[in-house]
């Protein structure tokens, strides 16, 4: 459910002249497991005192899973699931906390905070502590007690941002300009979002006494989107993409089309899993700042891109996978298939597994130049170079072992 700002309850503790171990012993066991998002974990240790935080899940009668996803103005909707686990096996619960794009942090944590405490009680409750637990109800300032009728934006939500850096050394300096400006609308029937970006950079290099490189690079784009619900499973709509970009030797591309998507799980589970599969018929135009090695300078051509999505988040980790095949329709070789997964399992107790990768068989690069790069030009990735191929893979291993408590916070001199 979600929790009126104005109207919510905090869950206090007294405690009384028991011994610490003797209230460590009897507390709840909570296993926090936040997938997605930034836990600020040391704040929710010192506020909710009136469980134990255990280091492993298999220790903890109660696990949390937190997960969150955008909201249409600009926001976070966070999602507590509540697994009881031994003698809470039969009960489960679900809150949810909604933030605003001008909340700050520390307003945030402090609503799940409060989010996270609500939801521990009914478990809390069961426990010998249960005397010691107390609510307090804050009532609602008059200012506030007045609910809203109408939004004057429309659920419009905008967006601008500038930007820029500026760095040097005696033999080389460097500077740039970045910025962008969105607007977005988002409704549960309808989401429409336009945004705008760009960036100019240069950079100059003193190769000896009597040579200085300098090299430009400017990248600029405006994407839409526009979306509409076919209900629980199904989503149809268009995108579009104009662009410039020195890196991919292009003095403006153009790149649009319908879209249509089917979700195997329904929409309303997003936050915990998502099967979708998406294809977009589209129309790209392209200008070239110089001639590529097909000998053009521009052209207009037809393509697909077809995209698999998986997203699976649950007490024994995640799993992010997703593939995308890009396919022009005037030479059916040249195309592009990318398959990316990224895993986070805990394997057995204390023991987990992270595997991030990607990997692209690249063959679409028609925009390619046919003069030859300058060495000076390929060391500073000026420009794209041809490739059939691109991967990255990071495997890593972790394990823990040691008490199974993880409540205290000690934030002195730290590493």
């Amino acid at each position: 459910m979600n929790l009126p700002r104005a109207l919510i309850g905090l869950v206090l503790l007294t405690l009384g002249p028991a011994s610490a171990a003797g209230q460590e012993n009897a507390a709840l066991r909570v296993f926090l497991d936040c997938q997605g998002f930034y836990c600020d974990f040391d704040h929710f240790r010192r506020e909710i005192g009136f469980v134990n935080w255990m280091r492993d899940r298999q220790d903890a009668q109660v696990h949390v899973l937190g997960t969150a996803v955008r909201t249409g103005s600009g926001g976070r909707e966070y999602t507590f699931t509540f697994l009881g686990q031994g003698a809470f096996r039969a009960r489960s619960d679900t809150l949810r906390y909604a933030s605003s794009q001008v909340d700050t942090d520390a307003e945030v944590r402090d609503g799940l905070t409060r989010t996270l405490a609500l939801g521990l009680v009914r478990y809390a409750a069961a426990t010998s502590l249960a005397p010691r637990l107390g609510v307090r109800y804050t009532a609602p300032d008059s200012a506030t007690a007045t609910v809203a009728t109408g939004d004057p934006w429309n659920y419009w939500v905008f967006r601008v941002r500038v930007g820029g850096s500026l760095d040097g050394e005696s033999r080389q300096n460097a500077q740039s300009v970045n910025g962008s400006v969105s607007a977005n609308r988002v409704t549960e029937g309808f989401k429409l979002e336009l945004g705008a970006r760009g960036r100019y950079s240069r950079s100059a290099f003193d190769l000896d006494d009597t040579t200085r490189f300098v090299s430009t690079s400017r990248n600029w784009e405006f994407e839409g989107l526009a979306v509409g619900s076919l209900g629980p499973h199904w989503s149809v709509g268009g995108r579009w993409e104009v662009s410039a970009s020195t890196f991919f030797n292009q003095d403006f591309a153009l790149v649009g089309g319908p879209a249509l998507e089917f979700n195997v799980f329904p929409y309303g589970e997003s936050t915990r899993r998502l099967l979708t599969f998406t294809l977009t018929p589209a129309i790209a135009v392209y200008d070239y700042e110089q001639e590529t090695i097909f000998d053009r300078t521009s052209e207009m051509r037809a393509l697909h891109l077809a995209e698999v999505g998986f997203v699976q988040q649950q007490p024994w980790g995640e799993i992010h996978a997703a593939a995308s095949w890009w396919q022009y329709w005037h030479d059916l070789d040249r195309q592009r298939l990318e398959l990316f997964t990224g895993l986070q399992i805990r394997l057995i107790r204390g023991l987990s597994l992270n595997v991030f990768g990607e990997v692209a068989r690249v063959k679409d690069q028609i925009y390619l130049p046919k003069e030859d790069l300058t060495p000076e030009e390929i060391l500073v990735r000026r420009r794209q170079l041809g490739t059939d191929f691109r991967y990255f893979v990071n495997v890593g291993l972790s394990y823990t072992f040691g008490s199974i408590y993880n409540n205290i916070v000690n934030p002195r001199i730290e590493r």
